[in-house]
């Protein structure tokens, strides 16, 4: 027989209960928010409901009594993971290249025979820095960096590598359709995916206007990306912003204020004349 037996111990740890359910023992604990679960329903559910992505905080303080190997394990490879990513971002040529450069130039060129009128800043802005959008050659067409805005919630989303043949329904459905949309982002734009979709409406800042009359274009949810942005400035990428139009914003359409001009001169032509009697 084998001089050496491995026999299986079982370690016990204290048994909870379910935070959500509270009728079942825990199997699993949030890395994020420190809550006990039964079940992947149970999981989900609390997720909804503390609006928490399940990912471990990284950066959050840890008392001395309460700090262990494994924190000190865990910031270690926290430390290693932060040089990995400077040292790649130092190597990273794309950074370091010139606003003059042939990509930048490519970029343009291939955008204005589409009647876009792209516009880079210089390096060190952080739209510059963060912007991915990239032409593909072989496939003939732009993956585009695109910026979500949702003003009623105070929310952002920024996509990388948009193809251009995607309409905007399509692009949006991953965050406001009911049935498509991730669950815990459902839940936080959940004022947009309670309404229909005849009340959503998806603006783009106009550029190259004075500060103190900013206007919008609204965009055309079943049209492609493409179609959406000919004959358009882009500052380095599109920024897009989804309103419903039952809810008070302060964003003015372009043609929005000729039309309301136009219906109030309308009424006021259809006001008896008032006459003067000289005396």
């Amino acid at each position: 027989s084998d001089p050496i037996s491995i026999q299986r111990c079982q370690i016990h740890f204290p048994s909870f209960r379910c935070e959500t359910c509270s009728e079942e023992e825990a199997k699993y604990r949030c890395p994020r928010c420190m809550k006990y679960s039964c079940s992947l329903l149970c999981v989900k559910k609390h997720k909804l409901a503390l609006s928490c992505n399940g990912i471990r905080d990284k950066t959050a303080f840890v008392s001395v009594n309460e700090f262990t190997d494994l924190n000190l394990l865990s910031d270690y490879r926290f430390l290693e993971d932060v040089g990995r990513t400077a040292d790649a971002a130092a190597r990273d040529l794309s950074v370091h290249r010139p606003t003059t450069n042939k990509f930048i130039n490519y970029l343009r060129n291939r955008a204005r025979r589409h009647n876009i009128i792209l516009k880079t800043l210089p390096i060190g802005f952080t739209k510059r820095r963060e912007n991915s959008t990239i032409f593909n050659k072989k496939e003939q067409k732009f993956y585009w960096h695109l910026k979500l805005m949702f003003p009623h919630c105070h929310a952002e989303y920024t996509l990388k590598r948009v193809p251009e043949d995607k309409t905007l329904t399509d692009i949006l459905k991953p965050y406001i359709d009911p049935v498509e949309s991730d669950p815990v982002v459902c839940q936080r734009l959940k004022i947009y995916t309670m309404s229909p979709q005849s009340d959503v409406q998806i603006l783009m800042k106009i550029e190259n206007r004075r500060q103190n009359s900013t206007r919008y274009n609204e965009l055309d949810a079943s049209r492609s990306l493409l179609d959406n942005l000919k004959d358009k400035v882009i500052i380095e990428y599109p920024t897009l912003f989804v309103v419903l139009k039952t809810l008070k914003n302060d964003m003015v359409v372009l043609g929005q204020v000729a039309s309301e001009k136009s219906s109030r001169l309308g009424k006021i032509s259809y006001n008896k004349p008032t006459v003067h009697k000289r005396e």
